[in-house]
């Protein structure tokens, strides 16, 4: 059995102490995978101590393999080591090592030996492929690490929210979207302890869950006592289906509704949260050509900023009461977890994407690791309230963004979608979703300091789809 060795290393301007508590934290290991990968974790035992295991589900295709991993070689503070028990490898170890360089940095290297199985012809046939997915692996998976563990080191310092640099207590709601399936492990690797606000009857204590339900107007009043933060990110997907009667109630409901049950509850707790940080989205503003838009922009017409106004508006009664109040206007989501892009990768990925109507209309994105930071930035700096236009510093065309996607996946984009192909396709969510321009400047953001991790739409895609920054072409 030929063993081959794969050795990474980044160097991360932060105590070793703060690297190797976040990766033995619940949710490091949802944190370092890669949003493309298809991975499920189907049963975890134990932390990264030795005798820990972890059982994972992998997707190739229609094909899907479990992957049984058992934590040895740990040293606390030093290094730990994942040992394959069975799985897609002849031989599988990885080991962890953070080393200190200076008192305030350190290094992180994974080192990998393994071996592929088939022997010297898996090798022929897979070997090269292996040492590609590696590399593309550990660029995501250091980069995440780097940001993730400075965005919490530097948050540490005391404020009003935590005084002493304290972990905070922090209530989720729409926890299974795509935003808040990154911002709970994201939380929670940070040392932070999060409860979830789910649609229940009975609340399962020992998951941290708090009940309500938003369509009968309940929720659990004693649940929502002490928490240093609330983010209401509950809301029925805009974007998974045409926009019927029926449909468009839902969509409104679901946010104003809920956004009312829940605010009226928090106004009532004797020790209410901090800060509520709520979702609304740029579609508040509407079709605006290239109108540059910032947070005193008025609002637009058409379902979409109807919706938006009234979501937003169900949550004033909290800033009334003096309790600091952020409310999102979230741009498209970057992430081929979910969302636009996922929808739109496999046509540009077979080389048949293109630009959709005339291509002018603007769209104002935002990678998915940047909304979970701005919502940090949102819990933690006393200056952020109000609206919050929450996109990347450029906004682009349509067809800029067209261009930019088929460079960064290396494929054509020859294949157009005219405007009345997409009316007929989608109806009325064509025209307030993919043939709108809204051209949104971030001026909050900036004026309050957020540092963007991808301030621009390349540096973005490239990061989510794991294409690597610094590649171009």
């Amino acid at each position: 059995m030929r063993t081959e060795v794969f050795i990474r290393r980044v160097h991360i301007p932060a105590p070793a102490a703060e690297v190797f508590a976040w990766h033995a934290r619940p949710g490091a290991l949802t944190r370092l995978t890669p949003p493309w990968e298809s991975v499920e974790i189907i049963e975890r035992r134990g932390g990264i101590e030795n005798g820990g295991r972890v059982v994972l589900r992998m997707g190739l295709g229609p094909v899907s393999r479990q992957w049984v991993a058992e934590h040895r070689g740990y040293e606390a503070g030093v290094q730990f080591r994942d040992v394959q028990i069975s799985g897609p490898f002849a031989h599988w170890e990885h080991t962890h090592r953070i080393e200190a360089d200076e008192r305030e940095s350190c290094i992180l290297e994974d080192r990998i030996e393994y071996a592929l199985p088939g022997g010297r012809l898996g090798q022929i046939l897979g070997g090269a492929w292996t040492r590609r997915k590696l590399a593309r692996l550990f660029t995501y998976r250091h980069q995440v690490t780097r940001q993730d563990v400075l965005a919490h080191y530097h948050n540490r310092q005391p404020n009003q929210l935590n005084e002493g640099g304290r972990p905070m207590k922090v209530l989720v709601s729409g926890a299974g979207g795509l935003v808040g399936s990154a911002l709970i492990p994201f939380l929670t690797t940070g040392g932070h302890s999060v409860t979830r606000l789910v649609r229940k009857d009975r609340a399962r204590v020992e998951d941290r869950e708090v009940a309500w339900s938003p369509a009968a107007g309940t929720i659990d009043r004693a649940g929502l006592e002490g928490f240093d933060a609330v983010v209401h990110l509950a809301g029925e997907n805009i974007a998974s289906g045409r926009w019927t009667p029926e449909r468009k109630r839902r969509i409104r409901d679901s946010r104003v509704n809920g956004t009312q049950v829940l605010c009226e509850a928090l106004t009532q707790c004797a020790q209410p949260p901090k800060v509520f940080v709520g979702a609304s989205a740029i579609g508040y503003y509407g079709d605006r050509g290239d109108e540059t838009l910032t947070e005193e922009s008025g609002s637009g017409a058409g379902f979409l900023a109807e919706a938006c106004r009234d979501w937003e508006a169900a949550a004033t009664g909290l800033a009334e009461t003096g309790l600091r109040t952020a409310l999102l206007r979230i741009g498209i989501v970057l992430s081929p977890a979910g969302g636009a892009l996922k929808k739109m990768l496999l046509p540009f990925q077979l080389g048949l994407g293109g630009v959709i109507g005339a291509g002018t209309q603007y769209m104002s994105c935002i990678a998915l690791d940047d909304v979970v930071g701005v919502i940090q930035h949102a819990i933690t700096n006393d200056e952020v309230s109000g609206p919050v236009n929450t996109v990347c510093p450029e906004a682009v065309t349509n067809r800029e963004y067209t261009r930019t996607l088929g460079t960064v996946l290396g494929r054509p984009t020859l294949f157009p979608v005219p405007a009345f192909a997409a009316r007929l396709a989608f109806g009325e969510m064509a025209e307030a979703l993919l043939l709108a321009s809204t051209r949104v400047e971030p001026r909050v953001l900036m004026q309050t300091g957020y540092a963007f991790r991808y301030p621009n739409l390349e540096d973005a895609l490239r990061h989510v789809l794991g294409k690597g920054l610094g590649e171009r072409g």
